[in-house]
């Protein structure tokens, strides 16, 4: 217990301190006006109220994140308490705070573009085909895993409920910022919210043990070590609560709505500490609720529980009545708003890839319809071997806008060291992952380490010997 009080003020004290420190690195500019005011068009360039910007944008790169995420990071013991704490201060902040604000700083392009400014227009063909591909994926399982659960709760055809729920998905889509998600998204948010202090409560005045960070507890305490290594494996398990690229399709979203870039460390630093707290208690509680990590495990691998299950127990045991409408919520709520958004963010960035002005209905059916096409279709496949793939997919994401930060860093002629260092942890990680996971190459296990580190050198060297013409970065960004 001692040791996860102590992660939960770090990360408190990593926001008011390093995330102070990146922000006086990025140099924020009061005065400058933002897209929400320079480009308002009433749909998707909208000013709107700090704390309501705030409970969206937790709420867009939360989800079930930091719930699933952390509860299959649990079985690797304490050891998915350092990464939590110091993925979220040391790499999420700075993934999430330099995607928001670089899309303010470039009237809201979508996180496409910006990688495009900053790392060749190459990258930037790549990225938009990328992005939307894992949006769409994003969207189309977030479809079909609520509408699976709802059926079993209401009995309702599975083909009505994903109707349905895609019927949201186009209103969502389509209408105004302000209008639906600027309402809805704050309550479900606050919700959110709601049921981790509710868990923690229950940590703290229940009779739970927690493991506690000590150094015979640093160990890898999953029920196969051998094929589940901390590394590479963890860091791609524990994405949410750490660092996720999806955050850097979402923030896009919110750096439209944002009237003074002071706001910027409140909203993209705030929330991704917020959903690194989340993490944490729900890392801690996967770990105690049973009596332990190998119990975790053992409970995991019976039939037909999954980490839906454990929400669903956990909730309804520690909370009551309250806990079982909360996991309901957290279930099923929580991953269609994390769809309307990926779908959301899919339209503004096929929109800016083609320059397509969205301020009116008929150019956003343009988009939008088309798009929805091929998720319906999309919904009558097996995701089973495809989403795997999604966890890679999600931190390589993240691992590109971390080098594109720091490209833009270095033209403004800044210090990028603390940019640096994530962005070359992550490339050995989306670089050795791939090589030994069982949905990858498959390759030894060292060979897939060591060719890890030397791609992470290799650029990192590359990143250090570069030059740039800083007065002309400087006039482009200004422009």
């Amino acid at each position: 217990m001692i040791s996860f009080l102590i992660c939960i003020a770090v990360l408190v004290a990593g926001y008011f301190v390093y995330g102070s420190f990146i922000e006086r690195k990025f140099g924020i500019d009061k005065n400058r006006p933002t897209p929400a005011i320079s480009k308002q068009d009433g749909v998707d360039f909208v000013p709107l109220k700090l704390g309501k910007i705030f409970l969206i944008q937790f709420l867009n790169i939360a989800g079930l994140g930091p719930i699933f995420g952390a509860i299959a990071g649990a079985l690797w013991g304490p050891v998915a308490f350092l990464w939590i704490v110091l993925g979220t201060i040391f790499a999420g902040c700075v993934h999430d705070y330099f995607s928001g604000m670089l899309s303010i700083r470039h009237g809201g392009d979508s996180i496409p573009e910006i990688v495009g400014k900053y790392l060749g227009n190459g990258m930037k063909q790549f990225m938009r085909i990328f992005a939307v591909v894992l949006l769409i994926l994003v969207g189309v399982v977030f479809v079909k895993g609520p509408a699976t659960i709802l059926h079993g709760l209401t009995g309702i055809d599975v083909s009505i409920l994903v109707a349905c729920i895609f019927l949201y998905y186009v209103l969502a889509t389509m209408i105004p910022i302000d209008k639906l998600i600027g309402k809805v998204y704050p309550i479900f948010g606050f919700s959110l919210l709601v049921m981790a202090v509710g868990l923690f409560g229950a940590l703290l005045f229940q009779d739970y043990t927690i493991p506690e960070l000590s150094i015979n507890n640093l160990v890898n305490m999953h029920t196969n070590p051998s094929d589940y290594p901390v590394f590479p494996m963890l860091f791609i398990t524990i994405a949410c609560g750490a660092i996720s690229g999806f955050h850097s399709t979402q923030s896009p979203l919110m750096a439209r709505c944002i009237s003074n870039e002071a706001h910027g460390k409140k909203v993209f630093i705030g929330a991704m500490v917020t959903e690194g707290i989340v993490a944490l208690i729900w890392a801690a509680i996967a770990m105690a609720f049973f009596g332990g990590v190998k119990e975790l495990g053992t409970t995991m691998a019976e039939d037909g529980h999954n980490a839906a299950w454990v929400v669903n127990t956990i909730c309804n045991t520690t909370l009551g009545k309250l806990g079982g409408i909360l996991a309901v919520f957290g279930v099923i709520a929580a991953p269609i708003t994390s769809g309307d958004t990926a779908f959301r963010s899919a339209r503004l960035t096929i929109a800016d890839s083609f320059n397509i002005n969205q301020s009116k209905l008929v150019k956003r059916l343009v988009v939008t319809i088309p798009l929805f096409l091929v998720a319906l279709a999309l919904t009558r496949i097996d995701f089973g071997i495809i989403w795997r793939y999604f966890g890679w997919s999600n931190q390589m994401l993240a691992t590109v806008v971390l080098w594109a930060a720091a490209v833009y860093m270095k033209q403004q002629n800044k210090k990028a060291w603390f940019i640096l260092i994530p962005a070359a942890f992550m490339t050995a990680v989306v670089t050795a992952y791939i090589l030994v996971a069982p949905e990858g190459f498959k390759l030894d296990y060292q060979l897939s380490y060591t060719i890890g580190i030397l791609v992470s050198s290799v650029l990192s060297i590359w990143f250090v010997s570069f030059k740039v013409n800083v007065k002309t970065s400087i006039q482009e960004v200004k422009a």
